[in-house]
């Protein structure tokens, strides 16, 4: 109880000093709200755009992998021109994997044709991507319906003339009416819709199945070459779930590599790609752009601390008789050290109080002026309030230190 009873006398008593000295405690307040402004918001920035590029990486998920002429990421000595040299990934290499793959959940080939125009009586929808897939591709994605189904087994074994639209297409096509069983025309041919993706909204990377029709490979051979450079054809591979993506990886290179007829020491001809590839770039860049967020805030804080620092001095220069008395009545050292040390610290949280205040109102303005979600974490509004506690301790430890050992004599001499 004696505890609690010191800390609230020492609360009050930094209180009623800031109270008294409105201006000064403003001015000592901008430092550190303008420090903390720009370290917090620029936080809040990096970890929404993190979150919501990592949630586009994690859709093509953690156990896959993605069998490709080009890489992802490239090296500083860029070789292009081995690229380029390399060989599509082929139905062959689909067939080949599909039967020797033994640690795959699925393997599927994959092919699109971008900024294609769907037709429906007088409705069309332009930009979309026509996405063709041999029948594992609900095997290796993650797929939500709101309405009917995927493609049964005959559908894509015979190419029959049937489709999975987006959200986004099918709201373009046919205004809210029922789409199941409804005819639709693209590249010259007439598809029935069998299903409709469930509406995922928009992502960083784009990989949305709102503006996508889904047909089966089959079907898609007689409509264009399913294996042309043009229409980047790739073979997905997905791991159980049981066994690592390294494991994976590993058998899928060596049958890769069996496939093509490499000999050892022979530089691969292809590329496997997968999400922890994009995520370690992103931690890279996302990691320079918070330490610069820190740099440029740290300035703010260094000179906000040292004006708080400054005012502490002030104050307990005005203060100096009024200490004499406290001690002459009985107050400790400690007591003495604690009131300055909590005013400093006050000062600081208010601060930092006003520079989150200041973040979460910029967070309001992109979220309902811009229509980009900004989201301020928890996690960044306690180190808010932790940078701003700990500059308090540093500022105001040698000043309340300075006072609590002054001479009680001395100071109600003064």
């Amino acid at each position: 109880m004696m505890i609690f009873r010191l800390i609230g006398e020492s609360f009050r008593f930094a209180w009623d000093a800031l109270r008294q000295n409105k201006l000064r405690t403003a001015l000592s307040l901008l430092g550190i709200t303008i420090g903390i402004f720009l370290i917090i918001a620029v936080l809040t920035g990096v970890d929404t755009m993190r979150n919501k590029i990592q949630a586009s990486v994690d859709k093509l998920g953690s156990n896959t992998l993605f069998v490709q002429k080009w890489p992802w990421i490239f090296s500083d000595n860029f070789p292009w021109w081995k690229y380029i040299n390399r060989p599509q990934p082929s139905l062959r290499d689909y067939e080949a994997l599909k039967d020797r793959m033994e640690m795959a959940k699925g393997v599927c080939f994959e092919t699109s044709a971008s900024n294609r125009t769907i037709k429906y009586h007088s409705n069309s929808v332009e930009g979309a991507n026509l996405n063709a897939a041999s029948q594992e591709y609900d095997r290796t994605w993650n797929l939500e319906f709101q309405d009917g189904r995927y493609f049964t087994e005959n559908e894509g074994r015979t190419g029959s003339p049937v489709c999975v639209l987006g959200a986004d297409i099918a709201d373009g096509l046919f205004n809210g009416e029922e789409p199941l069983g409804k005819q639709i025309k693209v590249m010259g041919r007439r598809l029935t819709v069998v299903g409709v993706f469930k509406k995922e909204g928009d992502d960083m990377l784009g990989m949305s199945q709102d503006k996508n029709v889904l047909i089966p490979l089959n079907l898609a051979k007689g409509m264009f070459d399913v294996q042309d450079d043009r229409y980047n054809p790739q073979v997905t591979v997905r791991g159980k779930e049981n066994i690592s993506l390294d494991e994976v990886e590993a058998e899928l290179k060596g049958q890769m590599r069996s496939i093509h007829r490499l000999r050892p020491g022979e530089e691969d001809d292809f590329s496997l790609n997968k999400t922890t590839m994009l995520s370690n770039q992103l931690d890279i860049m996302f990691g320079v752009v918070k330490i610069a967020g820190w740099v440029i805030g740290g300035f703010s804080i260094l000179v906000g601390g040292f004006g708080i620092a400054n005012i502490m001095f002030v104050s307990v220069k005005e203060r100096t008789n009024i200490i004499g008395i406290q001690k002459s009545l009985g107050a400790k050292n400690y007591f003495i050290l604690l009131q300055f040390i909590f005013e400093s610290v006050v000062l600081c949280l208010l601060g930092g109080a006003f520079g989150l205040g200041l973040v979460y109102l910029l967070t309001l303005v992109f979220t309902y002026g811009a229509k980009v979600e900004v989201v301020l974490y928890m996690s960044n509004i306690v180190l808010g309030i932790g940078v701003s506690v700990i500059i308090g301790l540093i500022s105001g430890f040698w000043p309340a230190y300075s006072a609590s050992r002054l001479d009680p004599v001395e100071a109600i001499r003064s």
